[in-house]
């Protein structure tokens, strides 16, 4: 199984890719208490679930995607994998967010993550684009 998030964004892509497409920037992820990122992997310290580990496996500026991977995580996982993906849409851009992840009992849990990291990029995206 796999989540898949899609949403249209009133934003133009290089707006949105300023803020999902560089991995040192977390403000959009709810619950992150800190984070740092070497280049390679970023490390979050998350209110209420720990530690976690995400190591960027490709980062195509040109087609604004990115790929990632949890490789530690309290509890661990089986595997998790996740993509994000910008395409313009005549409404501003297609938001396209999808994660593998195993064991499949954490969907849910993964799932009202990346719902609400979503809708904190949407505000941040709103306060950013005011005036």
């Amino acid at each position: 199984m796999a989540i898949k998030i899609e949403q249209i964004l009133p934003y133009p892509p290089a707006d949105i890719w300023t803020i999902v497409g560089e991995p040192g920037r977390v403000d959009w992820v709810p619950g992150v208490e800190s984070a740092e990122f070497d280049g390679h992997v970023r490390r979050f310290k998350m209110a209420g679930a720990g530690g976690l580990a995400e190591r960027i496996n490709k980062r195509d500026e040109g087609r604004m995607y990115l790929e990632y991977s949890v490789i530690e995580s309290t509890p661990p996982l089986q595997s998790h994998v996740a993509s994000i993906t910008l395409e313009a849409h005549e409404e501003g851009t297609l938001f396209t967010w999808q994660t593998h992840v195993e064991p499949v009992a954490v969907e849910p849990f993964i799932a009202k993550g990346m719902k609400g990291s979503l809708e904190l990029l949407t505000r941040i995206l709103a306060s950013e684009n005011t005036g």
